[in-house]
């Protein structure tokens, strides 16, 4: 059995089915995780909308669903409590029999996807000449974990780094007067030295940029060129991309995140089919001409005063804009690269950009309807003042100097708890804990919302942080050192008479948490929602913490300990799975 809700959802309408076929075909049992254990572990609450649109008693219906559906050998009980819900308490030898299955399991009863997509993930999505800062890491660690959770259930996933590498190149012309660089003799590889400091080399560019009228036409000019294909133009370009995307990088290896050289697909792959998308456009009639520029105006655009809100795909000087770029972009992952569903995740703030853009792509058929587009927007990271997080001058933080700082606190919170192990072991384990903490914090936050960092909430040993998960994967580990224990020779298909005893509330709690693994997985890939599997590895913590507390394990008689034995085994396997599924490591010692 993988997904039980599934399971007993598809049951319970199976019965709806059956005992009222005049019902609506899309009447749902709407079953769901019980938010109270005295109301079971299931709740279906389907019964009172149905009843309202049969003119029927909702508790009369309820009790017709439940004498249809045949869940014997599954719930050891089923109830209906108040105006009609359904209270499922699954039985506890059932249970225990699937256990034993998704103990020997890899993918942890996680069932494959009925049909297998290609699912194009854009994310990170840094921009040239600057070092990648805090409004960066939300979209590199939200779209790294989506991609991990959908490469797990086995769909074909590309990743896109979507780098702005084709806009106003100020930042390289600067560095061309600077340095008198010439093609003549040399490769753009062969500049001397690399910009160790990428953001104040930007400002600096930026202010002469500002300020220099002279200059900001030849950098203007040195974009005509770029777009024109002249040859030291598009080797500085080439040189300049690389400092940035070796920065980039460096960031991405102390992150732990997928993302390579191999996935960068940035503005300007997309110049040359620009002219095309705008012909295209033309031809299915979307272009209106509008103060010089050409713009698709489409109905459900409209500004506050009702007026048709443009989408502008070409300026009045014919430049393009990030709206034409992203429609090549779809045409490419439509047509190249056999999308099934392409996922953005970006910023909240550019909510109406992909509507509009999203419409227009269908109105072109660039996108057919079969093909998901979805803007997996998110919230800002705010300071303790709840303004966007700068440092204490007010400048942008970067993330490199952010991960170096959730290091340095881990490092110390791990020496005043084990001062004793050695330092290299302090080290190894205030990485894990440092990054693990600055990441899952983040990921534990509904995206769609704005969120206050703390580095004292998120180091803490208690609630819902990385170092709670971490500690009690670690915990689980000290039990089989001090039984003299591998858990490894405990993660296998047990025999007949080795399978689980759940006698103990506590041991069934934990049961029915290890249970809804799966079916958390499922809903993190279709909704793109991670802090849905922290808040269900927090639950697992919690139950095995509560077992633990109330279950003695290696003290136990034999029988009953074998089994704890085994529970241990498989919640520190899916504990270690579900944080690899967001990018954190686990450590056998804290």
């Amino acid at each position: 059995m993988a997904n039980i809700q599934r399971h007993l959802d598809e049951k319970l309408t199976t019965a709806i089915r059956e005992t009222f076929p005049d019902a609506p075909a899309d009447a749902p049992a709407i079953v769901m995780q019980a938010q109270d254990e005295r109301f079971g572990d299931y709740q279906a609450n389907g019964a009172m909308a149905l009843a309202k649109r049969l003119g029927k008693n909702p508790r009369d219906v309820a009790a017709e669903i439940v004498a249809a559906a045949d869940l014997s050998g599954i719930a050891e009980t089923v109830e209906i409590a108040g105006p009609g819900f359904i209270n499922i308490t699954l039985s506890s030898d059932w249970l225990a029999a699937q256990l034993a299955e998704i103990l020997a399991d890899e993918r942890l009863g996680v069932p494959s996807p009925a049909q297998r997509q290609t699912i194009v993930v854009d994310y990170s999505a840094p921009n040239l000449a600057k070092e990648m800062h805090v409004g960066h890491l939300r979209s590199t660690i939200i779209g790294d974990a989506l991609v991990r959770v959908l490469e797990f259930l086995g769909h074909d996933v590309k990743r896109q780094n979507h780098v702005g590498d084709w806009g106003t190149q100020f930042g390289m012309q600067y560095m061309l007067e600077r340095t008198g660089f010439s093609v003549q003799g040399r490769t753009a590889f062969g500049w001397p030295g690399m910009l160790e400091d990428l953001e104040s080399f930007y400002r600096q560019a930026k202010g002469t940029f500002d300020s220099d009228g002279a200059f900001a036409d030849r950098a203007r000019q040195r974009v005509v060129k770029l777009q024109q294909g002249d040859n030291e133009s598009r080797m500085a370009w080439a040189w300049f991309l690389d400092q940035s995307l070796q920065h980039c990088t460096a960031v991405y290896g102390r992150l732990r995140v997928l993302l390579t050289a191999k996935d960068v697909q940035g503005e300007s792959a997309y110049n040359d089919d620009l002219p095309g998308v705008v012909e295209a456009l033309k031809a299915k009639g979307l272009l209106t001409e509008s103060q010089g520029a050409r713009c698709v105006f489409l109905d459900e655009f409209t500004a506050k005063d009702g007026s048709p809100l443009p989408l502008i795909v070409q300026k009045s000087d014919e430049g393009y804009l990030y709206a034409t770029t992203d429609l090549a972009a779809i045409r490419y992952r439509v047509d190249e690269l056999k999308a099934d569903r392409i996922l953005y995740v970006v910023d909240a703030r550019q909510s109406l950009h992909f509507k509009m853009v999203f419409a227009a792509a269908r109105a072109a058929r660039f996108a057919p309807d079969d093909v998901s587009l979805e803007h997996v927007g998110f919230g800002m990271m705010l300071g303790p003042d709840n303004r966007p997080f700068r440092t204490r001058e007010g400048g942008t933080v970067k993330l490199m100097d952010l991960i170096d700082e959730a290091e340095r606190r881990a490092f110390d919170l791990v020496s005043e708890k084990n001062p004793d192990l050695p330092e290299e072991d302090r080290r190894r384990i205030a990485r894990v804990v440092g990054i693990g903490a600055l990441k899952y914090a983040d990921l534990a936050q509904n995206r769609t919302k704005d969120y206050v960092f703390s580095w004292n909430k998120m180091l803490s040993l208690d609630g819902n942080t990385a170092p709670y998960m971490q500690y009690a994967f670690a915990r689980i580990h000290s039990i089989a050192r001090k039984g003299g224990l591998d858990l490894a020779d405990l993660v296998r298909e047990p025999a007949a008479d080795e399978g689980f005893t759940l006698a103990e509330p506590a041991e069934r709690r934990l049961a029915v948490a290890l249970l809804q693994f799966a079916e958390t997985i499922e809903t993190v890939a279709a909704d793109c929602l991670p802090h849905v599997l922290c808040g269900y590895l927090y639950r697992l913590a919690g139950a095995f913490m509560g077992f633990y507390e109330t279950c003695p394990v290696l003290k136990a008689e034999q029988a009953v300990r074998a089994s704890r034995l085994r529970l241990c085994a498989l919640t520190a396997k899916v504990i270690e799975k579900g944080l690899n599924l967001l990018g954190i490591e686990t450590a056998e010692r804290m």
